[in-house]
């Protein structure tokens, strides 16, 4: 069985939720990543999700792109970002997955790219802006490398689209719960209930939920419905916050994680 199966099924176990933590690769330098992503695994993320920094990151807001900024000046490449998995993984056996765009899997080849990310240790993949009907050669180099294939419905995606997203994916599925780009909201969007519902009819692994989930109590709405919880930008701010004293960043990273990740629990 996967890790990324693994930490589902041990989720849904303890009757609650997979908390998913986003961070930026080498957010704001290589070191204070590392440390960053170490802190929400120990504060009890069941999932990494990394952000591939990206000079045009289409899908993210203004928490995520700047991030990103962040990272490229810092000097984060495709090999930096490897080489992070790489470490990571020498501490933890926490499922990772990439976050990245398909021009950055492309340009280094489909095949060299899969091959470098599974030895690196990477789990999964969600390539944002490729869509199902057109990731063959993805999907193929993924499965000849044992790499889970994530795939993302939205809330405006038809009925008739989600049997060949469902057939794409391997991983999971990720809902993206409301239009527009990430970033911290007041509310938790409406439909969610039912959108996940919809999707299940169509598919029998996991379904996460994401964009715009940054509070405890948001968290614990979207478990009663989700087989996982997305939380990046309010973990990325944190990141931001604490650039003037990086050294504080992992134990407010930590703590933040415990806290939201408490409300995962169905109990």
């Amino acid at each position: 069985m996967s890790r990324i199966k693994k930490a589902f099924a041990r989720a849904r176990a303890q009757n609650r939720a997979a908390f998913v933590a986003y961070l930026c690769a080498g957010d704001p330098d290589f070191d204070t990543s590392l440390s960053a992503c170490m802190a929400v695994i120990e504060g009890g993320a069941d999932i990494l999700e990394l952000g591939v920094p990206f000079s045009d990151p289409l899908a993210d807001g203004l928490t995520n792109q700047l991030a990103a900024q962040r990272a490229l000046e810092s000097g984060m490449t495709s090999a930096r970002v490897f080489e992070l998995v790489r470490r990571v993984r020498e501490a933890s056996e926490v499922p990772i997955v990439f976050y990245t765009y398909y021009n950055l899997v492309f340009s280094n080849g489909v095949g060299a790219y899969l091959r470098a990310a599974s030895v690196a240790g990477i789990d999964g993949m969600l390539t944002l802006d490729l869509p199902p009907e057109e990731a063959q050669e993805v999907s193929e180099a993924s499965r000849a490398r044992g790499v889970e294939t994530v795939f993302i419905v939205a809330p405006t995606t038809p009925d008739s689209r989600l049997p060949r997203i469902a057939a794409a994916a391997t991983g999971f599925i990720y809902y993206v719960s409301r239009e527009g780009v990430t970033g911290v909201r007041d509310q938790v969007a409406g439909g969610i209930p039912e959108a996940v519902a919809r999707i299940r009819t169509h598919t029998e692994l996991p379904v996460v939920v994401g964009f715009g989930i940054s509070t405890r109590a948001q968290v614990a709405q979207v478990a009663a419905h989700a087989d996982g919880v997305v939380v990046g930008s309010a973990l990325v701010n944190i990141v931001r916050d604490g650039l003037g004293s990086r050294g504080g960043i992992a134990a407010a990273l930590k703590g933040r994680v415990a806290d939201m990740a408490a409300g995962t629990s169905r109990k």
